[in-house]
């Protein structure tokens, strides 16, 4: 029996991670990208806009602007790569025309819609919000495959989450005083053009932002409390780094035993992850670097017990455009149209 072709569409094609979904489509066995949204860039066919698309399937996609009429007659999901505050009012219209959504921005990503407003914008569908299923595959994969919403997660929280995950479900360190200094790539920080992503402005230089207010802490703070089973609170600092794609979170914590060891902490995290397709737990000694994951879904964990200060150190790296916004974007329109999440996923990191 022939398989059937999945029709999907995307809001937001000019911005890094509508780059990225376009790139990842472009190769899907089943999915094939029939409407593409912009705008600005209305009118352009999608291979003119993007050359790297040329001779692949989708390059003859017209840009169009949204309508959620017409996107729903052409496709079953439709992935939203928009500003918060805008991909609420479409995911909106988009599912009650019947079309799934896949949203990307940070509109349904935290349950509680008072603590959506005190870090975003007022929110004005709160009504979906308990529809909405948080999108990280590892935790949710059975809640996402019978979900119409599904919020896809931050690329900061995504490598916090993964790590940290073992070592509070196996309740191996304190939850109080927890730090994860994290950097990213510039990407990260969109496809604007504003100053403060001008090459000269990153390139050989290297700066934290956001410290202490960074809108990615409730979204980590969220899912590690559900782990924990109580609130956490965790003091996020995040750096752009002078390269273009990557994240590496390092995460300090402090065990609860001072009789736990390396090898105990390992076997944890092996054991948690051991059926997980992309989280790979580095052998002892090793860490990870963002090379070994750029352009894929891995997330590549080190671990390193420090006894002198009782402290358990985590080393998280993702590729902040795949395995943190679009490639885990299309991971969870896998499971939404009952097709192996790692379909049109499974290629090698980019090296070198």
């Amino acid at each position: 029996m022939e398989e059937r072709t999945i029709n999907v569409g995307l809001v937001g094609i000019t911005g890094y991670t509508g780059m990225e979904l376009a790139r990842l489509l472009a190769t899907h066995p089943r999915m094939r990208l029939t409407v593409a949204c912009s705008r600005a860039e209305a009118g352009r066919r999608l291979g003119d806009f993007y050359p790297f698309l040329e001779k692949l399937p989708g390059a003859d996609v017209v840009i169009s602007e949204f309508n959620a009429r017409t996107a729903a007659q052409d496709c079953e999901v439709v992935f939203l790569a928009v500003p918060h505050g805008k991909a609420m009012e479409m995911a909106a219209d988009l599912l009650e025309a019947g079309v799934k959504v896949v949203d990307l921005s940070a509109d349904f990503r935290l349950r509680d819609a008072d603590t959506y407003e005190a870090w975003y914008v007022p929110h004005t569908r709160k009504h979906l919000l308990h529809r909405a299923v948080y999108g990280l595959p590892e935790l949710y994969a059975a809640e996402t495959a019978r979900a119409s919403l599904v919020a896809n997660p931050g690329c900061y929280p995504s490598a916090s989450i993964l790590g940290l995950y073992p070592a509070l479900k196996h309740g191996l360190v304190e939850t109080d005083g927890i730090v994860i200094d994290a950097k990213s790539g510039t990407t990260g920080a969109g496809r604007k053009a504003v100053v403060t992503s001008l090459y000269c402005e990153v390139s050989d230089t290297f700066r934290a932002y956001g410290l202490g207010k960074h809108r990615h802490t409730p979204e980590i703070e969220q899912e590690v409390s559900l782990v924990a089973g109580r609130d956490v609170t965790v003091s996020f600092n995040p750096h752009l780094v002078p390269m273009n794609r990557g994240i590496l979170a390092t995460i300090y914590t402090r065990l609860l035993s001072p009789d736990t060891t390396l090898d105990d902490v390992h076997a944890a995290y092996e054991e948690t992850w051991s059926a997980s397709r992309w989280v790979r737990v580095l052998p002892k000694g090793k860490l990870p670097e963002t090379r070994h994951v750029r352009g894929s879904m891995f997330c590549d964990i080190g671990l390193v017990v420090d006894p002198r200060t009782r402290r358990l150190i985590i080393v998280s790296a993702i590729d902040n455009l795949c395995r943190g916004a679009s490639g885990q974007a299309l991971a969870n329109a896998n499971l939404m149209c009952g097709l192996p999440v790692e379909t049109g996923l499974a290629a090698a990191p980019l090296m070198p």
